[in-house]
């Protein structure tokens, strides 16, 4: 047991000592690059493999926090105005008024009224189901692919981490070839290990951040939809 103590203390002194190095090192050489010069320097360093499947997720999870940002600001509605619209157009010219304005207005609230107002004639209780069932298919295709970004969310840090054992791993094998424990031989190993732990995490961030932006729009556009489905209710039963 106390040797094993003495193992442990020797490899935390060995890690300070090493990490001291690489970052007085890393002052030197990086004192006149500007920001890009040292990411990409820093990216290089922290290897080829690990770092581009992490740059990877970057890219993908940003097209997807993009496309989502896209489609969800085109399908925002002012439901007020809808509702206020389609009852003067069921005033005015009837049912069939009131759909051609829901079919000419994009967003999920007008598809929904669309469809209420499609299953007038079968009854209030027809149309109301059509208005429950067509909103959960409209949650659907806002929430599209947002699963896949929490993925990338999860996944940069478990890859960051990784590059980390292998890091370690690395320079416990240099170890073991130079016969030497010094802090000159496990330099760059440990380096390696920083580097794609705090990019890993620098990815994960970065995608947060987008995704929970994603989620309060999906929330605020749903709770559009709930409140412009009642009020659609209320509309079909006084023209019923």
């Amino acid at each position: 047991m106390k040797k094993v103590s003495t193992i442990l203390t020797v490899a935390g002194l060995l890690f300070l000592s090493s990490a001291q190095n690489i970052y007085a090192q890393a002052e030197a050489v990086t004192e006149n690059l500007t920001f890009h010069q040292e990411l990409k320097l820093r990216f290089i360093e922290g290897g080829p493999f690990f770092m581009g499947i992490v740059l990877v997720t970057l890219i993908l999870g940003l097209a997807i926090a993009i496309e989502r940002i896209i489609y969800l600001n085109m399908a925002r509605t002012n439901t007020n105005k809808l509702v206020k619209d389609v009852e003067e157009a069921m005033s005015s010219g009837g049912v069939e008024a009131a759909k051609e304005l829901c079919r000419n207005t994009k967003g999920p609230v007008a598809s929904i009224f669309y469809q209420g107002l499609d299953r007038m004639d079968e009854g209030v209780d027809a149309a109301e189901k059509a208005v429950v069932s067509y909103g959960g298919v409209q949650m659907g295709l806002l929430e599209k692919n947002v699963s896949w970004l929490s993925l990338f969310i999860s996944l940069a840090p478990m890859l960051g981490f990784m590059g980390t054992v292998i890091g370690m791993i690395g320079a416990f094998d240099s170890i073991e070839a130079a016969g030497d424990i010094s802090p000159a031989v496990v330099a760059g190993g440990i380096k390696v290990a920083l580097l794609t732990t705090v990019f890993g995490l620098v990815v994960a961030i970065i995608l947060q951040i987008f995704y929970n932006y994603i989620i309060s729009i999906i929330d605020g556009i749903v709770n559009s939809m709930e409140d412009a489905s009642i009020k659609l209710v209320d509309l079909l039963i006084r023209n019923k």
